[in-house]
């Protein structure tokens, strides 16, 4: 029983932005960091990939986006109305879960769980969606882990009468069947991967007809349905700098959110998993930590089971299992590795975004991993308090905030923490019930399986 106090704070429960107030551009932040990123490479000539290598799999538009030097893109205004649906999302100051810790700590959540496919996928889905529905495409294939990307692309072609067809993750497809039900409601056709539709997966499920894919097969698959079409294209969820962009609408609200109510972050943690989450919050924070505005610590959180930042290495490799990508330089375990099936899916890739890892290698950011009975730990506490059911993903990053909550605590420091919560967990519930049945464990990470994909990671001297 958590015993909640009744005593007054001076900031409201919840800070909100008008439809009128709502940023109006994405940003861009390779243009403000002090050293460019490496650029991808074609896996043949190893020379720098141009747009013709990305042509057939992206729109024209989307692949500007992705070189872009422009500081601001901005957001059309078919793309704002349908993000009016559900934007500006919430910044929720999380009053009762600071009184549970007691802690001296102001703890703030963006909350991106009001959107219709429960998380903040439809910010990149949906531009997406209209670029290649500019250009003539009439059908979109992608992957998904968890499920929120998958149902965030159909929900997104829905609005634009386009085709979309789905590989989930195995594990996830398997844990979690209502994330199918609703890409179905929206219209998608879902597989499992790896699947029988795909000489990759077919060859994969010969070996094992219960693998438990990962999101770099479902990409392998993915790639190889767009690019056998000439009106199909692949739409990727997470990694790539255009994707990030899309999601920075995230922090561009919450700057303006905190500075309704005098507040500026002290510390920023976000879960990572390809990255686009935590680069929709923390690039705009970032811009102005650059520029000398604020000083905010900025932390990556990513799961125990899987942590490329933290045990990865850097280094040139393929974004997907079956080497179809450019290569990209990024923080890797591998992409040839097949984490555990822990419940946060979204989280299970191998590599992480390019800029992400840039700005890590930079310095600009730092990065912790956390066991997932930890993670659902912190989660029961947010429940609890906050009354949100938060998806497996961001209870990494609530799991770091009340860490370091708890460490304001001991030192009697009033730091101001934000965080985003990504999405809600209501088609998670199965994973919530294996944690309240005690059946839920930490996976063991096998440092002789990140070992035996690095060995097939390409040696690059760049």
């Amino acid at each position: 029983m958590f015993y909640i106090s009744a005593m007054a704070k001076d900031t409201p429960h919840k800070i909100l932005l008008t439809e009128d107030e709502m940023p109006t551009q994405w940003y861009n932040i390779v243009p403000d960091l002090p050293a460019p990123p490496p650029p991808p490479l074609h896996p043949g000539t190893l020379q720098p990939a141009g747009p013709e290598d990305f042509a057939p799999l992206f729109p024209m538009a989307l692949i500007e986006q992705e070189v872009s030097q422009e500081r601001y893109i901005d957001i059309p205004g078919a793309v704002l109305d349908i993000y009016k649906i559900w934007r500006p999302s919430p910044l929720f100051r999380a009053r009762r879960l600071e009184q549970l810790l007691d802690t001296p700590a102001r703890i703030y959540y963006k909350y991106e769980g009001v959107s219709p496919a429960g998380s903040h996928k439809p910010n990149t889905a949906v531009p997406q969606a209209y670029y290649n529905h500019q250009e003539g495409i009439t059908k979109l294939t992608t992957e998904t882990g968890a499920g929120q990307w998958g149902t965030s692309l159909a929900f997104a072609t829905a609005q634009y009468g386009m085709e979309c067809e789905v590989w989930q993750v195995a594990a996830s497809y398997r844990q979690k069947p209502h994330r199918r039900t609703m890409m179905e409601i929206w219209g998608a056709t879902v597989h499992p991967s790896p699947s029988m539709i795909t000489d990759y997966g077919r060859s994969l499920l010969e070996l094992d007809p219960d693998h438990p894919g990962s999101l770099g097969i479902a990409i392998s698959e993915a790639v190889a349905m767009a690019v056998a079409d000439p009106n199909t294209r692949y739409a990727l969820g997470s990694v790539l700098n255009h994707v990030l962009m899309h999601q920075t609408i995230i922090g561009e609200e919450a700057l303006l959110q905190l500075a309704k109510v005098g507040e500026t972050p002290d510390v920023l943690v976000g879960c990572t998993g390809g990255g686009s989450n935590f680069g929709g919050l923390a690039f705009p924070f970032l811009r102005e930590k650059l520029a000398g505005k604020m000083n905010p610590t900025i932390r990556c959180v990513e799961p125990a089971a899987c942590p490329s930042l933290t045990m990865g290495e850097y280094r040139y490799d393929f974004g997907d299992s079956a080497g179809m990508t450019p290569l990209m330089k990024m923080h890797t375990l591998g992409s040839q590795f097949i984490p555990d099936p822990i419940h946060a899916g979204g989280l299970r890739y191998h590599g992480m975004s390019p800029l992400v890892s840039h700005i890590y290698e930079l310095g600009l950011a730092e990065a912790i991993s956390i066991p997932q009975l930890e993670c659902f730990d912190a989660a029961m506490k947010f429940a609890r308090t906050e009354g949100i059911v938060a998806a497996p993903e961001p209870t990494h990053a609530l799991a770091a905030a009340i860490r370091e909550a708890q460490a304001c605590k001991e030192s009697g420091e009033e730091k101001v923490i934000l965080t985003a919560l990504c999405g809600h967990g209501h088609l998670d519930l199965a994973s919530y019930d294996k944690y309240l049945s005690g059946e839920m464990i930490d996976l063991d990470l096998s440092t002789d399986a990140i070992a035996e994909a690095m060995a097939a990671v390409p040696q690059i001297n760049a």
